[in-house]
């Protein structure tokens, strides 16, 4: 399991990649993720038709500053010529490869026919996926998408294969439809019937958050990596294990209470840096959470997390979580 996958000319280091998150995969996460090990991270979904009528927030998505893995930008939209038209516009902003939002569930995204409700049009999904490529010049570029729209509408194999055929580089598949959102499980076969169809590299994604899953899930599908999302907020050792796993070698243990405080601190900092305090803050709240998970008190520490404004207060509530946890 220790076999590179390539992304067009971009050898990736084994391990798992970093799912693209909106609200969370900002340049912050994506650094620290690329610190504990992930083969390549992903951009918060950017809006083509938002880059195309110049919109001055947009390309502060793209942002990336230094980063120890291969980086990708991830653009949504319905159409063709403007997926193109944003793939150029971007062309020269520092980052590796294109990614395609095939898997997005909100509906906010899917009532403009992007994201997961391309799986109800493979068609139209492979002429997007043939006109950024064309636009993406050398840059490789990738998708990441569900096994379809709902139990009636399975497309996986046939949108894959559209891709496949237009150029794409990799596929990212997460093992459920739209309609099933979240939950529950995912159904690892339709990943493995999609791996079975095509051969460029396939990571599997869905339901990891330990080091075995992702073994286990690379076994039910025989897929050529994993790519994790949610299991990995709160928990950025996790790209450290999974990598271990696959290398052969002894999985790593989980840091202990301290330095995972240090952890959220540093993350919380890193985006403070770079966004300002006051708008950092409102999105680290939903980050902060997550490194809740596991410990006594967690519903009121998700409170306090709701309530953060302010670097103090976030260096109040880790003093409030050592104290009340001495032998963590």
């Amino acid at each position: 399991m220790n076999t590179r996958i390539h992304i067009g000319p971009l050898a990736l280091a084994p391990g798992a990649a970093l799912a693209p998150m909106a609200g969370f995969t900002d340049a912050a996460q994506r650094r620290l993720a690329a610190r504990w090990g992930a083969s390549f991270t992903v951009s918060e979904m950017v809006s083509a038709k938002a880059l195309t009528l110049g919109d001055k927030k947009s390309p502060r998505l793209i942002e990336n500053g230094e980063n120890c893995a291969p980086y990708g930008v991830q653009l949504f939209g319905a159409e063709p010529d403007t997926m193109a038209q944003a793939a150029e516009l971007i062309a020269g902003y520092a980052f590796d490869f294109y990614d395609i939002n095939m898997g997005c569930p909100a509906p906010k995204i899917t009532g403009s026919g992007a994201g997961s409700a391309l799986m109800k049009d493979p068609a139209l999904a492979g002429r997007i996926a043939a006109a950024v490529v064309k636009a993406a010049g050398s840059r490789p570029v990738t998708v990441k998408m569900r096994i379809g729209w709902d139990e009636d509408t399975i497309t996986a194999v046939e949108l894959a294969k559209r891709c496949e055929d237009a150029g794409v580089a990799l596929l990212a598949v997460h093992g459920r439809t739209r309609a099933e959102m979240y939950h529950p499980g995912i159904h690892p076969e339709w990943i493995a019937a999609v791996k079975q169809a095509v051969r460029i590299p396939v990571l599997a994604n869905g339901d990891i958050s330990t080091a075995q899953q992702a073994l286990d899930l690379l076994s039910a599908t025989g897929c050529d990596g994993v790519m994790v999302g949610r299991g990995a907020l709160g928990a950025p050792w996790l790209f450290a294990q999974i990598k271990a796993a696959l290398e052969g070698r002894e999985i790593p243990p989980a840091p202990g209470l301290a330095e995972r405080m240090s952890l959220l601190r540093g993350q919380v900092a890193d985006m403070v840096a770079e966004k300002g305090e006051y708008v950092a803050m409102s999105q680290a709240r939903s980050s902060a959470i997550y490194y809740m998970r596991g410990l006594p008190g967690a519903p009121s520490l998700r409170r306090a997390c709701c309530q953060l404004s302010s670097m103090a207060d976030l260096d109040a509530l880790i003093e409030r979580i050592l104290r009340e946890n001495p032998d963590r």
